[in-house]
């Protein structure tokens, strides 16, 4: 395998990035190397972005995108614009389109250091999030957190951009402690493949605040799907317009779900320091690349 790979650490409002870039090499990322990674000194990722040579004509790469605990997430939107931004420094292009398991994703440079993430088409069928049981209007459905006659949290909007998505609509984001909550929900029976959980709070037609608990990375600065998952939601339920301004811990990001039914995600990303990965830590992957479908 030869030497040490390098690595980039970024971040995207906060949200901690490790960008690998394995095109033309023979390594491979399995949940096991992940881990490893994540647990060397520097190499500690909310969400790593792993590029391989493309599958797609016209496309620059494929990733694969890994959560800190070593499961797989099929968006990064706030990982997208590093790999994006690292992509128009390298290159000089103002545009680039990256494929991830969630689809093919067109990035474009916004000035001043912003990236537009084409993120997609929201899922709203209940098939599609998913969840374990139908629920015919998904902009809220039958969960509540607490004693029944007077639960803490109740009646989730939900929705997939990439990822399974649970918004519950508060009035402050700080008054619940979701690093408590946030693995129960995550886990609950009804979401058969977890699910990131938010609290959302609306605070003018054009803007809402967002705290995140991570499927599989925990509470995090920032999340970029849920983002665009709190924003379409808040649309869809006619509480704000369709572009907002959704402010996180780590920053804010700007979305806007268009007529189209597509997802643009403005915001900024961030190069913090370049970083190595030992060769012996492949030695774990068992070299199953991109074994399952991209699309």
């Amino acid at each position: 395998m030869g030497g040490d790979l390098s690595f980039v650490k970024m971040n995207g409002i906060g949200n901690e990035i490790v960008v690998l870039d394995l095109r033309g090499r023979p390594e491979r990322v399995d949940a096991a190397a992940a881990r490893a990674i994540a647990a060397l000194p520097g190499g500690w990722f909310d969400q790593m972005m792993v590029l391989y040579d493309p599958v797609t004509p016209g496309t620059a790469a494929a990733m694969r995108i890994f959560n800190v605990d070593g499961s797989e997430s099929f968006a990064c939107g706030n990982g997208t614009r590093c790999v994006a931004a690292r992509e128009f420094a390298r290159t000089g292009a103002s545009r680039v389109l990256l494929q991830s398991r969630a689809g093919l994703l067109v990035c474009t440079d916004a000035g001043d250091g912003a990236v537009t993430v084409d993120m997609g088409t929201p899922k709203f069928g209940w098939a599609d999030i998913p969840l374990a049981e139908p629920f015919h209007d998904t902009r809220a459905i039958e969960l509540q957190i607490g004693p029944i006659d007077a639960p803490i949290l109740h009646s989730p909007s939900v929705v997939n951009v990439g990822n399974p998505h649970a918004i519950f609509w508060v009035d402050d984001v700080e008054a619940l402690d979701l690093g408590r909550i946030g693995p129960m929900l995550e886990n609950h029976p009804l979401f058969p493949e977890r699910a990131n959980i938010s609290l959302a709070h609306v605070t003018a037609p054009d803007a809402l605040t967002l705290k995140v608990w991570e499927r599989g990375a925990g509470l995090t600065r920032a999340c970029g799907s849920a983002a665009c998952a709190a924003a379409v939601s808040a649309a869809r339920t006619r509480r704000t317009g369709r572009t907002v301004t959704v402010s996180l811990p780590g920053g804010d990001l700007v979305i806007t779900w268009t007529d189209a039914d597509r997802i643009l995600m403005t915001g900024p990303a961030e190069h913090e320091y370049d970083g190595a990965v030992p060769a012996a830590v492949f030695a774990v992957s068992t070299g199953a690349g991109l074994s399952a479908p991209m699309r």
